[in-house]
């Protein structure tokens, strides 16, 4: 099954709070990521302008083009601990 984001919601700074479609979730900090260097990420340096973040076929997307393969945030929110998966109900 591809790994794709079901929701996703800016909350302050350069973190997304995120789901993943197997119904895994957690918040993800993207200041790495903004400071990087090159042209399409210097826009999301603007918090007003990151916070534009919408989903488009399962990726996070922003208004200048750039988005994030759903597969890679998986990887690095797993490496940091940041995935979490609620108990059965």
């Amino acid at each position: 099954m591809l790994t794709k984001v079901r929701h996703l919601q800016p909350i302050g700074g350069y973190r997304l709070a995120v789901e993943f479609s197997d119904g895994s979730h957690g918040t993800h900090d993207f200041a790495g990521v903004v400071g990087a260097t090159g042209p399409m990420l210097a826009p999301l340096r603007d918090k007003a302008y990151f916070a534009r973040v919408f989903l488009e076929m399962g990726a996070p997307t922003w208004p200048n083009g750039f988005d994030v393969a759903p597969e890679w945030l998986r990887r690095e929110m797993i490496a940091a601990g940041e995935i979490h998966r609620d108990a059965a109900q």
